[in-house]
């Protein structure tokens, strides 16, 4: 069975219609027709009744929707063990990040990982926006260097390693761009440049949805990479809040970076799954991340 007709067939039977589905999954609506109707044909049975209403799930479609999950996630331990087997044979710890991971520290941590585990290599690997736990909750990667909050922070262990303040980010020619400081209120109605709305709670942290009160932001455009989201705010799409090291980091004609009050400050944190508690590797790297960040030797 292919697991992705099978996770196609799961987001429309959860989300009820096509065009929620094929949103959820940043797939076209006539492309994700098309899967239902292959996993119909490898099956036999019809697993939807299609109406104007929305898709509402045969017998057959029942059923497959109760056992998919428990398949989905069993077939999902296979593929992670297999993969965690690989890379503790090759000596490699992948790590995942987002954007500039724990800043400065990023080199530290992993010279102090290499101090502690001769022979082993960290592989980084950069994650999108859509995916704030940068491959983690998935089991693509052994750890990661992450902003908080993200989705499925609570079924991980997380370490917080350094707190920063959080800038805004205007196009140079805004009429705000002229001041040094900036109250977030003074911000509320201007069209945000925001993460996928799927990442929810980062989303809404980036939004600064609990310090807007009632007002409901303005969303001027949705990006999922740092340069997207730099292009966006040099043309004028929208501002966006954006931790201080971005003014480092993403530096850019065209983008000005301005201190921000009224919202609160951000974490970066190392998070690693708990079926890796009594991974030694692992808990080297959070070590080594914990050390270099405190200015401290681990060993």
């Amino acid at each position: 069975m292919d697991t992705r007709l099978v996770r196609y067939f799961v987001a429309v039977a959860e989300e009820g219609t096509l065009t929620r589905a094929a949103a959820r999954l940043y797939v076209s609506q006539p492309a994700l027709t098309k899967q239902i109707h292959q996993l119909e044909e490898r099956l036999g049975v019809p697993l939807f009744v299609r109406s104007r209403a929305g898709m509402a799930l045969t017998e057959a479609g029942r059923a497959l929707a109760r056992a998919a999950p428990a398949w989905l996630a069993a077939h999902d331990d296979m593929v992670r063990d297999a993969k965690g087997a690989a890379r503790r044979a090759a000596r490699v710890l992948r790590v995942g990040f987002l954007a500039s991971a724990a800043n400065e520290s990023t080199t530290e941590i992993i010279e102090a990982f290499g101090r502690a585990r001769p022979g082993w290599r960290v592989e980084m690997r950069q994650a999108s926006w859509a995916d704030p736990s940068a491959g983690l909750t998935d089991g693509d990667v052994d750890a990661a260097l992450l902003r908080l909050p993200f989705p499925g922070q609570e079924a991980l262990r997380v370490r917080v390693l350094l707190t920063e303040a959080r800038l805004v980010a205007l196009p140079s020619g805004h009429p705000l761009a002229s001041r040094e400081e900036i109250p977030f209120e003074d911000l509320w109605d201007e069209p945000f440049v925001a993460a996928p709305a799927e990442t929810g709670a980062w989303r809404d942290y980036w939004l600064a949805a609990e310090e807007r009160g009632d007002r409901p932001p303005v969303i001027g455009a949705t990006t999922e990479h740092p340069d997207d989201w730099l292009q966006a705010i040099a043309s004028g799409y929208g501002i966006a809040l954006a931790p201080e090291s971005a003014s480092r980091f993403y530096a850019r004609p065209g983008v000005t970076y301005r201190r921000v009050t009224g919202v609160r400050p951000t974490e970066i944190a190392v998070a690693w799954r708990p079926d890796s508690d009594a991974n030694p590797v692992v808990a080297d790297f959070v070590r080594s991340c914990v050390a270099s960040v405190e200015g401290t030797a681990p060993y």
